[in-house]
């Protein structure tokens, strides 16, 4: 087994820093459950958005999507 190349450590970007700021002062448990669900949600939003754009962009109906999760793999 060939050796695998050490990982390079990455920057991190402004929003991590500034969550890790805000970690850093300490919070309850039932905060940082309330932040991780809006984030989520933030980012849910934003991925529905994107799917919508797809559909829309390619012309995809439920009969297409119907098609494609029944069909073999």
């Amino acid at each position: 087994m060939a050796p695998t190349a050490p990982v390079q450590p990455t920057k991190l970007n402004s929003l991590q820093i500034s969550l890790l700021r805000l970690f850093e002062r300490g919070m309850s448990d039932e905060d940082t459950l309330e932040l991780r669900r809006v984030i989520v949600a933030h980012l849910s939003q934003k991925m529905l958005a994107e799917v919508e754009r797809i559909d829309a962009e390619r012309g995809y109906t439920a009969e297409d999507y119907e098609r494609m999760l029944n069909a073999p793999s």
